[in-house]
């Protein structure tokens, strides 16, 4: 209770400060930490536990650079495995354990309320004759004070004032929310200082033997095996024959078209195929045992693969036509992470692995491209690659949208210092200097307000760097006559601001 209390007014000592903001939550996450690890030392024993708990510093460490929702879920997912795990006797597979912590975040949303009460149940059988021994001797003691309280507030004004302000104070809208954030935040805290891990969850499937489908016997499933691999055959040499440009696409379609309408359904479709390896084919079955339906898995899943690879491709293409954005990154991390499984779904049935393995190895690869998505701006890549593909600056790809990198904020502040100090046509050197100007402006009132991030505080730290550099840079322009005295002219030639009135002559007392 002690700790859990340190670690809420070190919340609301945050709060108070006017420099404090998101970033800042990273710092209290490693307080947590470390204030779990005094009082438990279950976790400091086990040394599965210490592996959990250090990708969770690392995940808090990622909120201080670049906070976000990613490093702050992945921080409480590794948090509530490392806390728990001393009290698992095996690590079993990432199904029971996602169990675990879906039940274990549900359960410590009331955790503080159910041990208050049942604390004070406790103390209410150790107490209670004491209590009620107590009573008759505070009655005197409370009667005579308020009695004397009283007539010291007639003698004295001091003393009426503060009984009259106390009894006018009503709850600040301020307070209760100030309040109640430190409530939200001990019980976060308090699931990790008291947690609640759960006995008993569905288990997983054995994945191995025999399954008695109907419809599925080994002769069917061959069956299927051949037409599929047909199937596949035929998207794959269309795709092979117009995404990689060996023959030319039907009439009325383009390849931004072909591309973009079959990303999506192809990586259905993989997964669908993933799925019936899974069911059909299961490690010492009948179908699994026979060498030609191994064989032709094997096949299917390098069709697959082929599958995914065009699905890639066809992203990439619609990229080239379309330009790069957030969510088209992720469509190829996802691309990348269908193939790894499908990858292991081979490597399973080759080998003859259990269900367990491969649902762990699916989830430490799903993990560890989370892990490294929470420390990459994909916004910021984003408007690193439009602006150096921009059709207008030469490059290859789509023409540079002005109102998506608009929408980016910071993330996309220093790839706009940079197109400033680059050649450029004048509308996109223009939109460039006011994004980036806006984006900065915004970055520092930010930092003003106490919302800071490491990556944020880096970033115009560079774009200020890029622009001291170049206004240091010797810059020609263009030559006016030598006789020319007007303040005004040479301030447009050289890229002074105007003043806001013209300076007041100084007078003959003025002048020193």
């Amino acid at each position: 209770m002690t700790v859990g209390l340190v670690v809420a007014l070190a919340f609301d000592a945050m709060l108070e400060r006017s420099n404090a903001g998101p970033g800042a939550f990273g710092l209290l996450e490693l307080m947590l930490l470390a204030a779990t690890l005094l009082v438990c030392p279950a976790v400091r024993r086990d040394g599965r536990a210490r592996v959990w708990f250090w990708l969770a510093a690392l995940m808090a460490l990622a909120m201080v650079v670049m906070p976000g929702a990613l490093a702050w879920g992945l921080f409480w997912i590794f948090a509530g495995l490392g806390i728990m795990m001393p009290r698992a006797a095996r690590f079993g597979d990432a199904w029971c354990w996602a169990q675990r912590l879906l039940l274990h975040g549900l359960r410590s949303t009331i955790a503080p309320a159910l041990d208050l009460r049942r604390w004070l149940r406790v103390r209410r059988k150790r107490g209670k004759g004491q209590i009620r021994a107590a009573l008759p001797q505070l009655v005197l003691p409370a009667a005579g004070s308020v009695v004397i309280l009283g007539l010291f507030a007639f003698a004295n004004p001091v003393i009426a004032t503060w009984l009259s302000d106390m009894s006018s104070l009503s709850p600040d809208a301020d307070l209760v929310a100030h309040v109640a954030l430190c409530a939200v935040w001990f019980t976060f805290a308090w699931s990790l200082l008291r947690p609640r891990m759960a006995r008993r969850v569905i288990g997983t499937f054995d994945g191995s033997g025999d399954w008695p489908v109907p419809g599925v016997t080994p002769s069917s499933v061959r069956l299927s095996l051949i037409t599929f691999n047909a199937l596949f055959a035929l998207q794959n040499t269309m795709d092979l024959a117009w995404l990689w440009g060996l023959a030319p696409l039907p009439k009325g379609m383009t390849l931004a078209d072909y591309a973009h309408r079959g990303a999506y359904p192809l990586i259905v479709t993989a997964l669908l195929a993933a799925g019936f390896v899974l069911v059909a084919l299961r490690p010492g079955s009948q179908t699994a045992a026979m060498p030609l339906v191994r064989r032709l898995v094997a096949l299917w899943i390098a069709q697959n693969l082929l599958l995914v690879g065009n699905a890639a491709l066809r992203t990439a293409d619609y990229i080239a036509v379309y330009s790069l954005t957030q969510m088209r990154i992720a469509a190829l991390l996802w691309v990348g992470l269908v193939a790894a499984g499908l990858v292991l779904v081979l490597w399973r049935m080759l080998v003859g692995k259990s269900a367990a393995w491969l649902i762990n190895a699916n989830a430490a690869a799903a993990l560890a491209l989370l892990m490294g998505c929470s420390f990459v701006d994909l916004d910021a890549v984003s408007a690193r690659y439009n602006i150096a593909h921009a059709r207008e600056l030469g490059g290859d790809g789509a023409p540079l949208d002005i109102c998506y990198l608009q929408g980016m904020g910071s993330s996309a502040m220093l790839a706009l210092a940079e197109l400033e100090m680059r050649p450029a046509p004048e509308p996109i050197h223009l939109w460039a200097h006011l994004l980036r100007e806006d984006a900065q402006a915004r970055v520092n009132d930010d930092l003003d307000h106490g919302k800071w991030g490491l990556l944020d505080v880096w970033r115009l730290a560079q774009v200020r760097s890029v622009l001291r550099k170049a206004a240091l840079a010797p810059q020609t322009h263009d030559m006016l006559d030598c006789r020319t005295r007007d303040v005004h002219t040479l301030r447009l030639a050289t890229g002074l601001e105007l003043p806001a009135k013209a300076p007041v002559a100084l007078t003959a007392a003025a002048r020193p």
